[in-house]
């Protein structure tokens, strides 16, 4: 069935976003983030800091993740036993629990000024979620510290008991708690992640720019590929 908004057919009924890379511009927020947590976790021995580094493939010189790195798309837990190779001394659960908790006090830098563009699709009867590798207890600060997270009707992370991307289980948690078919909704996100898991669960999906991936790594993915997520109100409606 085709919606109607304001006499003109659109898309979608529901919205999943992304967190990092979509909501949040990726390299504003977390290249910071990542210096620091380096820094701090190798006590700011020289040596430590590179064999960190090293294995979450981000470039010291330079202060910024390489397009490669696992941590982009990984969970909290999955960037914890990359950084734990280059800490042997330290407990995976140990590292885990830091990142969390240093996550959750990035910085942020909102894509778009995220309350009235989250206000204005909500005004249209459009149901609104957040699915992040992050855990949850970050991506709800992260939501809280912007004030938008009573915007959303979902919000969960990698451990929230539905999985983690690019698995389909967590959109379609979204799809069945707002009572919406899958395809009716529409998966956004900054990586290849985000738009397999969208495809898996039968979803439209659109890539965004925000992210470290470039068009064409998002493109065979996506249902179109925007520079951030205030296109997206024409694009619903395109």
């Amino acid at each position: 069935m085709t919606t109607i908004a304001s006499g003109i057919a659109r898309k979608i009924d529901g919205i999943l976003f992304d967190k990092d890379g979509t909501l949040f511009d990726f390299n504003a927020t977390w290249n910071v983030w990542a210096q620091t947590t380096i820094h701090d976790l190798a006590g700011g021995e020289p040596a430590t800091m590179a064999r960190i580094a090293l294995e979450i493939d981000f470039d010291l010189e330079n202060g910024r993740f390489n397009p490669q790195s696992p941590v982009i798309a990984g969970t909290n837990r999955e960037a914890a036993e990359c950084m734990g190779r280059a800490l042997p001394e330290r407990s995976i659960e140990e590292i885990e629990y830091l990142l969390m908790m240093s996550a959750a006090e990035a910085p942020l830098a909102p894509a778009v000024p995220l309350a009235a563009f989250l206000e204005g699709l909500a005004a249209q009867g459009i149901a609104l979620g957040v699915m992040t590798n992050d855990t949850e207890y970050g991506a709800r600060s992260h939501l809280r510290s912007a004030g938008v997270e009573e915007h959303f009707d979902f919000i969960a992370g990698f451990d929230s008991g539905h999985g983690a991307k690019p698995a389909p289980g967590p959109l379609l948690a979204f799809a069945r708690h707002v009572s919406l078919l899958p395809e009716r909704v529409v998966m956004v996100g900054d990586s290849t992640h985000d738009l397999l898991a969208g495809r898996a669960a039968g979803m439209q999906t659109v890539g965004v720019l925000t992210g470290l991936a470039g068009h064409d790594d998002l493109a065979p993915l996506a249902d179109a590929v925007l520079p951030d997520i205030g296109h997206l109100p024409a694009w619903m409606l395109a």
